[in-house]
Formats: C-alpha cells, sequence, structure tokens
C-alpha cells in the first residue's frame, strides 16, 4: 500500500485525523472528551504547537494546527499515546485505540485555511442525512449543541478555550474582532446553506490541500529525493507540469533519440526502462496505461523493466547519478511550464 507523503517544516499548517480501530469508538462519555482535551492541552504546549480548530466525533477527531517547530511526527505520537494510555486504562482494555497511523493533510494556508477550519466545524452535521429536511436555524441549533467544538470560541469571547488559537483563522476575516467573528459565522451558515465540497478531496493521493504553485514549492523546498518506494506514487501526483506525451517528447529530447528509437518493440534499451520509470512518477497513469504509450507492452513486461532499473540504481552509483540529473531536468522543464 502506498504510504502518505510526511512532509514536515516550520510553521506548515496541517489537517489531521485519526479514526478508532475498526470504527469503534474513541469517546464514550464527557470524561472521556475531557480527557482528551487535557492531553491535547498538555502535547501543545510540550511541543510548541498551535491548535486552530478541533471537533470530536464518536469513533474520530479531526484537527487543524500549525507546527513553528517543524514537529507534526513527535507532536502526534505522544498525544495519540498519551490519549490511548488514558482511554485504556479507564476503560480496562489494551491494546490500539485507532485505526493505523494518523492522517495528515498540508495546507495551503492562504488559501485554504478558511474553508479547511469551516469543514472541521461543520463536521457534526456534514454526515447526518436527515438535517437536509430540517430549517437552517434548525440545523444551527444543532450545531451549537455540540460541547466537543472549537466552534463556539469563534463566535463569541465567552465560550473560548485557553489552547485554542482563534486569531489565525480570524485574520483571514479582518482580525479577531466582533466584526470578524460575525463573518466567521455567516461563512460557516453558507456553508450549511450550499452543501459545500470537502476541500481536502484536493490532497487526495498526495496528502497537500494547495495551488499548483504551492504544490510545486513543496516538492522543491520540502519533499526528499529520496523518500522511499511506499511514498513514491504520492510523491509522483505532485507534479503536474507533464501530460504522458509531453513527458516522452522532452525525455526523448533529453536523450537526443526519436521516440520510436527508444519505445520500439523488442528494445530493452536502459533508456526506455528509465523512460518507463519516469512516467510512473511524473505523470497520473497506472502501468499499464504506461505499457500502451510505450510500444504496447504489457503490465508485466513494464513492472520487470522498472524493477530491473530500480536494482541498478541501487547498484551502479553512475547510473544513478545519470538518472537523477534526467529526472532533475525534467522537473526544471515542468516548472517553465506551470
Amino acid at each position: 500500500m502506498a504510504r502518505p507523503l510526511r512532509i514536515q517544516y516550520p510553521d506548515a499548517y496541517y489537517h489531521v485525523t485519526s479514526r478508532g480501530n475498526e470504527r469503534k469508538q474513541i469517546f464514550s462519555d464527557e470524561k472521556d472528551h475531557k480527557a482528551f482535551l487535557e492531553r491535547l492541552s498538555l502535547s501543545l504546549d510540550i511541543y510548541h504547537v498551535s491548535l486552530l480548530a478541533y471537533v470530536c466525533m464518536p469513533n474520530h477527531f479531526h484537527l487543524l494546527v500549525t507546527t513553528p517547530e517543524g514537529n507534526l511526527s513527535e507532536f502526534m505520537r505522544h498525544f495519540n499515546i498519551s490519549y490511548t494510555s488514558a482511554f485504556n486504562r479507564r476503560h480496562g482494555r489494551v491494546g490500539h485505540l485507532y485505526q493505523g497511523r494518523y492522517k495528515a493533510f498540508l495546507i495551503d494556508a492562504d488559501h485554504y485555511l478558511l474553508e479547511v477550519s469551516r469543514y472541521i466545524h461543520l463536521n457534526p452535521i456534514r454526515i447526518k442525512k436527515d438535517f437536509s429536511a430540517i430549517s437552517l436555524k434548525e440545523t444551527w441549533d444543532e450545531l451549537l449543541k455540540k460541547s466537543t467544538s472549537s466552534l463556539r470560541g469563534y463566535l463569541s469571547v465567552n465560550n473560548r478555550e485557553d489552547f485554542v488559537n482563534y486569531r489565525v483563522v480570524l485574520g483571514y476575516m479582518g482580525g479577531d474582532t466582533r466584526k470578524g467573528r460575525e463573518g466567521y459565522r455567516q461563512f460557516i451558515q453558507w456553508g450549511i446553506e450550499q452543501e459545500i465540497e470537502n476541500p481536502l478531496a484536493l490532497g487526495k493521493g498526495h496528502s497537500v490541500v494547495g495551488e499548483d504553485d504551492f504544490i510545486q514549492w513543496v516538492k522543491e523546498r520540502h519533499v526528499s529525493k529520496n523518500a522511499s518506494r511506499r511514498e513514491q506514487p504520492a510523491l509522483r501526483k505532485l507534479g503536474k507540469g507533464y501530460s504522458p506525451e509531453e513527458l516522452i517528447e522532452c525525455f526523448s529530447h533529453l536523450m537526443g533519440k526519436s521516440k520510436e528509437g527508444i519505445c520500439q518493440r523488442g528494445s530493452h534499451s536502459l533508456e526506455r526502462s528509465m523512460l518507463l520509470e519516469m512516467l510512473y512518477r511524473f505523470c497520473e497513469i497506472t502501468q499499464p496505461e504506461i505499457g500502451k504509450l510505450v510500444g504496447g507492452i504489457d503490465y508485466s513486461t513494464v513492472s520487470q523493466a522498472r524493477r530491473r532499473l530500480q536494482i541498478r540504481l541501487e547498484r551502479e552509483p553512475k547510473l544513478k547519478k545519470r538518472f537523477d540529473s534526467v529526472s532533475d531536468q525534467l522537473m526544471k522543464l515542468s516548472r517553465k511550464k506551470i
């Protein structure tokens, strides 16, 4: 299974969620909610992480955070372990509380921070289909009854919690003022009326919710060239500069050969194997689709050629250097196209 990219750097923004193992509840009553928030507050303090929004659902939670020290993994490891221990101790159980690792989306704050905060705050009613049959006022009243969310603190300073930073999100509404809070209220209500789409869908496959220039900046500055093989499917989806046909043309130009010469049937050339790998990394297509583009070869041939290339890259430093050079040149050409 492909592993999502783990991108960490100072002052990054994230949407983070964890779901109960086997979709079981992670909160049974108000005492669990209290224990959860207490340990969340402590972890935020220890790791100097700023919490912008949260919501607790019966079997999962959502957080919107920023990490001044670029330490999301350390923060989440401490927090999830501490709450799991408290929950297990209280309920006399052992074992995992959550289903696998937490999931995190890196957020382009300038374009999507507001939308993600709204998605989090609307989560209690978003999953309830029956709310479509009642009035906006009834839906709004139901939403405000939820005490396990940061929403009420955004609407009234009297309902604020000291471990939530409200200023950042409200800054996009003009500031933490009466006018800004009213603007945020209207922003949330508009989301109920319009049945907005989930902004996190933009990050499916590569875990980055942002505009193309932000995605390119992240890839250039913060994604390791040595990302693991399990991360490669996510990594290649960050590259949006090429269609398969354009990549084949650019690659052929860099190799100084024709497309036909590289892709001809029966060819087992190194260049063709490199092209197969580049298509897999830079374009959002499957191995069967790659095979059709490169001489009409089948899926197994593509897979075997890529595997043989990976083995050679690990064993031959000069070949690895050449491969990385071609990859870098393709990336530079891609940036010029965006």
